[in-house]
């Protein structure tokens, strides 16, 4: 996988979470999941970007440390969406705006997942290449 097609990929992961936030609860709880969860999405694909212009390994693993944080962070947020039925199924079927199913919560835990592999295997490999020198 080319490196745009992840920033491209972290992008819309974060598009994604933010159009199904829309649908949490307007509601203390949904606020504070809201906040939580745009802030740590955007923060993976913002920070990713910063990845594609790391100066040197070093760099690299540490900047992808912290999106591997946020990653995990959404997921987690995510993981509370669903465990709590958080989305009203029925709201978000008579949305208008939806033209995939990209809001599906299951789907996007799946993605934050994919998302988290992908970083990891990628800090293991500059690793590898780092203990090698």
């Amino acid at each position: 996988m080319k490196n745009n097609d992840l920033n491209i990929r972290t992008k819309e992961f974060a598009k994604a979470v933010i159009r199904m936030a829309n649908d949490l609860p307007n509601n203390r709880v949904g606020w504070t999941i809201t906040d939580q969860i745009v802030r740590s999405s955007t923060s993976v694909a913002a920070n990713y970007r910063a990845v594609s212009r790391a100066k040197s390994d070093k760099d690299f693993i540490y900047k992808m440390a912290i999106v591997i944080e946020e990653a995990d962070d959404t997921h987690f947020w995510l993981d509370m969406v669903d465990e709590l039925n958080l989305i009203n199924k029925e709201t978000q079927k008579s949305n208008k705006a939806i033209q995939t199913n990209d809001l599906d919560i299951k789907n996007l835990i799946k993605e934050a997942n994919e998302l988290v592999a992908i970083f990891v295997s990628s800090t293991k490999t500059i690793k590898k290449r780092l203990n090698k020198k």
